[in-house]
């Protein structure tokens, strides 16, 4: 593309919602001798600054309607746009009606996405719904190749060095363009989401699909997020990988985005994977717990009357593969827990605070990330969607909702029954199994994980190396409970439990041979419960 000045700026259209800054940009924009239009609040803030401006009425001889509803939307404003400077039809007609050319706009619009989120009433957030800044938007974009359209006020400073170094190219106003179409798209996404809540009761789309349930997000032909990049990762998951971390602007942001990292080099992107587990498994339980993470799966989890001996037991499960692990826990962290844990190394640790004493000593262990996380999982974590990517497209699904694992009412499908100390046991390796790659299998005692076998092909094996892992760290697994997150498929894998010397096993049931199974559990004298739900991790 052939690099070209734009015309010198003679005219330029201001309105805008966000005020800040706008006067001192404005003032900039006047010293070149450029001309500024404005709509009502923008043009009272303009000459509270001295600033003088052309008010809008003057060009379209119409007052604002309706409220504000109308203000920019007349062939006066809109002709300036996008009449064509190299077209000779184009500009004989803005001639013929008097109509000035606009070779600059300066836009943001209301705020909908803010007073979305404050569910405010429905009459007041539509009325958040920008038409007249969108449509100058559109207008100014499309035209690019005369026109300059400024959309984010991070953008002032660099427009002005343009102006003042005469480098308003054609390829930097196709930026802008591209820049504000990009916002213009993400704005009325938000827009379409609400409407889609406000229309998901109604029967149009339950008559053309044949729907007999509500419609979800999933029912919908298209699917579009609106994301917002919030910052660059060093790299992705290996270093000759790039990589990005965006976030849902149609959702509160997520707990890691929102933390505060005291300190340690930034988080890398397997960092904030397996932080995301371990903050969301620790989270989960509701006694002083610790929950040590490593490639995506737990290391070790417990619970425990003090926060620093719920880190020594969850440690002791794994204490080889827990280095370089991350590290999560539910409570402040003290100088006594900041001391003990920094006797190993740890890429991380995230709590929801720490003491000022635990902060001046983890201070002088400056290549620890230390991550102050104080918010509760948000309700939207349950509800949202989980999104993976193929080679030609992308796997959507509804995330998987833990929130009722700690009250799900249980089946005992066996003879004997847990007593109450199993039935807790249970409950504990029930959730952490939810957060083991599949196929899962987790052995526990008094709150603490003893053994955990991941991701294997058969969960035969998985049972096999969980066992081998309690019995390197020197635990004994007589009157261990057991969890599993899919059902046994064979009875060999509760043979195994029962020569372990685990008593009760919790599982989701539902194979072909569960009698098999249970009768297998009936002969050792082994109680088994099933919850009736599945929970893989791949």
């Amino acid at each position: 593309m052939k690099n070209s000045s734009l015309t010198k700026i003679k005219t330029c259209l201001i309105s805008v919602f966000d005020k800040k800054n706008i006067a001192k940009f404005a003032q900039s924009l006047k010293t070149n001798d450029v001309e500024i239009i404005s709509t009502g609040g923008t043009a009272a803030t303009l000459r509270e600054n001295n600033i003088e401006v052309t008010s809008v009425e003057n060009l379209t001889n119409f007052p604002e309607m309706f409220n504000g509803r109308v203000k920019t939307l007349h062939p006066n404003i809109h002709g300036g746009l996008l009449a064509q400077r190299n077209n000779k039809n184009h500009m004989e007609t803005l001639k013929k009606y008097n109509i000035k050319a606009i070779d600059m706009v300066v836009i943001n619009l209301y705020p909908f996405q803010e007073k979305r989120k404050k569910c405010l009433a429905q009459e007041e957030i539509i009325e958040a719904i920008d038409i007249g800044g969108s449509t100058l938007i559109r207008a100014s974009a499309k035209n690019y190749k005369d026109i300059v359209v400024v959309s984010d006020p991070k953008d002032y400073p660099l427009v002005l060095n343009a102006i003042n170094n005469n480098e308003v190219t054609l390829e930097f106003r196709l930026s802008l363009a591209r820049k504000a179409f990009e916002f213009s798209a993400n704005y009325e996404k938000e827009i379409s989401l609400f409407f889609y809540e406000l229309d998901k009761n109604t029967l149009i789309e339950k008559k053309i699909n044949n729907e007999v349930n509500e419609p979800t997000a999933l029912n919908r032909p298209e699917f579009n997020l609106n994301l917002k990049k919030y910052s660059d990762l060093r790299y992705g998951e290996n270093p000759h990988q790039k990589a990005a971390i965006y976030y849902n602007q149609s959702e509160e942001q997520s707990q890691l985005i929102c933390c505060n990292q005291i300190q340690g080099k930034e988080l890398s992107y397997n960092n904030l994977i397996d932080a995301d587990s371990a903050l969301q498994c620790v989270q989960m339980l509701e006694n002083p717990a610790c929950a040590i993470v490593k490639h995506a799966n737990p290391c070790g989890v417990a619970e425990a009357e003090s926060s620093l001996e719920a880190f020594k037991r969850a440690k002791q499960t794994d204490n080889i593969s827990s280095f370089g692990s991350i590290i999560a826990l539910n409570r402040i962290v003290d100088e006594n827990l900041a001391r003990f844990v920094c006797k190993e190394f740890i890429e991380l640790i995230i709590a929801p605070d720490f003491s000022k004493q635990a902060i001046k000593f983890l201070s002088s262990k400056p290549n620890i990330r230390v991550v102050k996380n104080p918010k509760k999982i948000a309700k939207t974590v349950s509800s949202s969607l989980e999104i993976k990517s193929l080679t030609s497209g992308y796997l959507i699904q509804d995330r998987d909702n833990q929130e009722g694992l700690k009250n799900r009412k249980f089946d005992v499908v066996t003879l004997l029954k847990p007593n109450s100390r199993e039935m807790v046991d249970l409950k504990f390796a029930w959730i952490i199994a939810n957060w083991v790659k599949s196929n899962a299998i987790v052995f526990c005692r008094d709150s603490r994980t003893l053994g955990i076998g991941a991701g294997q092909m058969s969960r035969f094996d998985s049972v096999n190396i969980a066992k081998m892992k309690a019995l390197q760290a020197g635990y004994t697994l007589e009157n261990s409970v057991v969890a599993s997150d899919a059902f046994f498929p064979f009875r060999d894998g509760i043979d195994v439990l029962s020569d372990a010397g685990a008593k009760s096993v919790i599982q989701p049931g539902g194979s072909i041979n569960d009698e098999e199974v249970i009768r297998a559990a009936n002969e050792h004298k082994i109680a088994m419960v099933f919850t009736g739900v599945r929970h893989f991790r791949h």
